[in-house]
This record gives C-alpha cells, structure tokens and sequence, in this order.
C-alpha cells in the first residue's frame, strides 16, 4: 500500500530528489499563477450579456428620435408638443421607478434574476408600443419599457464590478457607456426609414423586443455574482461561480478578499440617513453633482430631439444623427482605452472641460450677430463635440 512520506523523508530518501524538485517546481508554478492576474476571458461572455441592458437602454432612448412625426400622424395627435414630449419623456418616469426598485430586486432577488425581471417590461412594452392605435397606448407602453430601463443598467453596473478582475475592471465598466452608445446608434439607424415606409416606427419596437428575450435567456447561462452569493451564506456556491469567472488558481485569494471586505462591512455598517450627512456625504454629493451636470448639459435632449433641431438648421437628420452617435461612441471608445491608464479623476475632468467647450461654441454660435454657414457649423459642431 501507498504511504505518503513527510517532506522531510522525502528530501533525505537517496534517488527521490528529482520527485521533490518536481514537487518544489509545481508548487511555485502554482503560487505564480495565484500572484498573477486573472485572465479576463473568463468573465468577458458574462459582462457582455450583461450590457446587453444598457444596450436597450441606449435603444429606447433614441428609438422615437427620427420616428417622432410618424408616431404622432398615425396615432392622431400630430402638431401637439405636449403628446410628443409625453411620448419621449414617459420612459424616464418608468426609469425613476425602475432606479428606486433595482437595489432592492438586486439584493433580494440576486443579480441574475434582476436582470431576467428587467428584461419582462421591455418585452411587454415594446409589445404595448408596437401595437398602439391611441397615444395613451403609446404612453403605457414607454412607461413598460422605462422600468425595466431604470432597473437593467444600475444592476450591470454592480455586476460587472462584482464578477471582472481588478485589472480589467475600469475597462470592462467602459462596455457599459459603449453598449448604451452602440444602442443609441442602432436606434437611430433603425428610424431612418422612417420617413419613407408607413408604419416603419411599430418594426423599431418589434425589433426591441429581441435582445431583450437575450438577455432574459442568455443569464440562464451566466454565472450569478459571487459577492451576492457569499453574502447569503452560500460560499461553496461563490466559489464555483469564481471559478467560472477567475480560473481555478484564483479562487482561494478572491475568497479570502472577498471575507475581508465582508468583515470590514460588518465593522462599520451604514445606514441610508449616514448618506445624507456626516463622512458619507461628500462622496455621495460629489457623485450625484457630476451626474446632474452631465444630464444639465442637455445630451438627453440631443438624443431625443436631434431630427427636429437639425431639420431646423437645414442639416439633414440622418446623417447629422448618425453623426452624433458616432462621436458619442467614440468618446467612450476613448474612455475604455484610458481609463485603467490615467485613472478616473483626469478622464472626469478632461470630459467636463471638453463638455464646457462645446456648449462655449453653441453659445458663441447664437450669440453672433449675424446667421450664416459659419454659425450653422458652430452650432453642429458643438452639438457633436
């Protein structure tokens, strides 16, 4: 029978050395692969299926863009600027409900089966929308479809945090902007024909309804956050999922990590009233500050009215749309490359300042005294900046 030797025997039996050199040799290997980092093809599928939210986001966002004036000719309210604000802006009341409701579904719930809830409204809602014959049909079905909107995107961002590797995760973050401008661009490529073929805006819809089915399915296969699993006592669960996302190798030190972080949240809880004053504070006003400024820049009212605006600068629509998706991709694109370089406060800063730029030539260009090419390409160029 088989007995295993202590170290010690092994080492000093005459012939074993090249046994115990391979063992020393293997054990090193190993510890070397658990100091590396892990690779990021183990977790790239499972971030991917979970921008697929924000890639929805980014659709419905921009999906009654170029449509607008076919959706109001054909469901009767056409020339009423209140309807059509309506019909844009009814999606984000959805969204305000969907924002309040996804920390809770997230913890509750966990995150896969936030994402596959989220996923239930934007089917029914584009459902809802793509067979509307009044205008408060219409409204119900934005109001579907913002839900889920509102509780997709803040979910993906936790996830991706939760299951990428800490030396990819600023760029796996950045997939999140890239989806959402990816979705944008589709939109406003689905809407050109628009103008052409009656009915056009209802297949926008359907075709909505699409990735939305895909990411309800595909998170059957995806893994469902460690974090969220070790936090309902289910650690040998968390370990499997680790596995699928980090490698083997990388178990034990993520385990280890994540109980730490665990601990140090035990040790110093907080409550939601400690968000609104004291330490927490400053954080919190700084972060929600740069999301109000981003949202005051009025890019939302580039993407929802941008056919109306540039038709009234005599641009042509689609391709001032296109171009405008384009640069926004592009800017994200940028961010994905830098962001794990230079960090997150210089990309804030250098996005601000060039945000401030634009609108100083959008204010330059309505200032001049006089209208001509040149304010004209002032006033695009600063929209698309």
């Amino acid at each position: 029978m088989y007995k295993r030797m202590p170290s010690r025997e092994l080492l000093g039996v005459p012939g074993r050395g090249g046994v115990a050199e391979a063992d020393s040799v293997c054990l090193q290997h190993n510890m070397g692969q658990e100091a590396g980092n892990p690779s990021w093809r183990y977790s790239l599928p499972h971030v991917c299926v979970a921008t697929i939210s924000s890639f929805l986001f980014g659709y419905h966002i921009g999906v009654v863009n170029e449509p607008l004036e076919s959706i109001a000719f054909d469901l009767g309210f056409g020339g009423n600027t209140l309807a059509e604000g309506l019909v844009v802006s009814m999606c984000l009341v959805g969204a305000f409900v969907g924002c309040l409701l996804s920390g809770w579904i997230a913890d509750a719930l966990g995150r896969r089966r936030a994402f596959q809830l989220s996923a239930v409204p934007m089917i029914i809602g584009a459902f809802v929308s793509a067979t509307a014959s009044s205008l408060e049909g219409m409204l119900l079905g934005r109001l579907l479809v913002g839900t889920g909107m509102g509780l997709g995107p803040p979910v993906a961002s936790l996830y991706v945090t939760e299951v990428s590797p800490s030396n990819v995760r600023g760029t796996y973050g950045s997939f999140i902007q890239i989806a959402t401008c990816l979705g944008l661009i589709g939109a406003l490529f689905m809407g050109i024909p628009a103008k052409g073929i009656s009915g056009w805006w209802r297949v926008c819809f359907w075709v909505s309804a699409i990735p939305a089915a895909i990411l309800a399915l595909g998170f059957e296969l995806c893994a469902e956050s460690p974090h969220w699993l070790y936090k309902q006592g289910r650690s040998i669960e968390a370990e499997v999922e680790f596995e699928r996302l980090l490698g083997a190798a990388h178990v034990k030190s993520a385990i280890a990590e994540l109980s730490r972080s665990d601990k140090g949240d035990n040790a110093d809880s907080i409550r939601f009233v400690d968000l609104l004053y004291g330490r927490h504070f400053k954080v919190v006003q700084m972060g929600s500050t740069l999301f109000a400024l981003q949202q005051l820049s009025g890019i939302n009212a580039v993407f929802y009215f941008s056919s109306t605006v540039f038709k009234s600068a005599g641009v042509p629509s689609d391709l001032a749309n296109v171009c405008v998706g384009l640069s926004n991709l592009s800017g994200s694109v940028i961010a994905m490359i830098l962001m794990d370089k230079l960090g997150r406060k210089i990309l804030l800063l250098g996005s601000f300042l060039g945000m401030a730029g634009a609108m100083a030539l959008q204010v330059m260009a309505a200032s001049l005294p006089f209208a001509g090419s040149g304010t004209l390409y002032l006033s695009v160029g600063g929209t698309l900046l």
